[in-house]
């Protein structure tokens, strides 16, 4: 089976086959990536998304909604009954099956309809386009792909709306140097203490000890209202070539930011 994905296709795409015989080919990109919208209670929020067919034959998914869970570790999991406080109920999908034709893309549509009382908060679902057999009690953990799917292909969508004003407020506890992976890397510790997820973005400039100089970026995955994570500060080298592995101590400055705020950091990185 062949998957084809562009660059600003989906986060995840889940794959199994159950025998190649009977197995169709799945080669779908979905824009875009994920939904990060602001709502208010008792205001209907409608979007839609491009499901773009790469196949010479017709290809025909199913549409769901599916709750999920991310850890401070980093691992994701799938969920297809109602987790505690899902919002999925004010979820309406604009059908349940859609036949995309061959080379080229159909545009699906979909509402959030919080109640007059919904509390402030965020809203999290994803929209899981699936191949003919739907998936069932997937999880994946994070570097591992442990996989249990039933399915010819997933491709999930992630779905945030703050509702009434909710906001990450993230800080910054700890930036330092470690070992993890049998490699020395550099480590951002983040905590969110607001009512939204957030993310790390910006870039440090950094030099080696053997004088080489790159940049450093933070991982790009979210933390959630609640929670503390630890993630690793990427070496990026120049025109976007991989960085070598860099030789500590390891001087770095500039700003890392998130939608509220910023950063500064001069360090040096033992």
């Amino acid at each position: 089976m062949n998957v084809f994905l562009s660059p600003s296709s989906l986060v995840l795409l889940l794959l199994a086959v159950a025998s190649a015989a009977t197995a169709a080919p799945f080669e779908l990109a979905v824009t875009p990536s994920r939904f990060e919208l602001s709502g208010k209670a008792g205001a209907r929020l409608g979007q839609s998304l491009d499901i773009h067919n790469l196949a010479p034959t017709a290809t025909e998914v199913t549409m769901r909604t599916i709750d999920w869970s991310y850890s401070a570790e980093g691992n994701i999991g799938y969920h297809d009954e109602l987790l505690p406080g899902s919002c999925r109920p004010w979820v309406v999908l604009e059908r349940r099956s859609v036949s995309v034709p061959a080379r080229s893309k159909k545009v699906f549509r979909f509402q959030v309809d919080p109640p007059a009382d919904a509390p402030r908060g965020e809203c999290r679902f994803m929209i899981a386009i699936e191949g003919t057999e739907p998936a069932q009690q997937t999880i994946i953990q994070s570097g591992g792909a442990s996989l249990s799917l039933p399915v010819t292909g997933r491709i999930a969508v992630a779905v945030y709306v703050m509702l009434n004003g909710a906001e990450p407020k993230l800080e910054i506890k700890q930036i330092a140097s470690g070992e993890t992976d049998g490699a020395r890397r550099t480590l951002v510790t983040v905590s969110n203490t607001g009512d939204a997820h957030g993310r790390l973005e910006g870039s440090l400039d950094a030099t080696d000890s053997k004088g080489r100089a790159f940049e450093l970026v933070p991982e790009g995955t979210p933390i959630l209202p609640g929670q503390t994570r630890t993630l690793a500060l990427v070496p990026k080298g120049e025109s976007g070539q991989p960085a070598p592995q860099p030789a500590y101590p390891v001087k770095a400055s500039g700003t890392l930011d998130w939608d509220k705020g910023s950063f500064k950091v001069d360090m040096e990185l033992k």
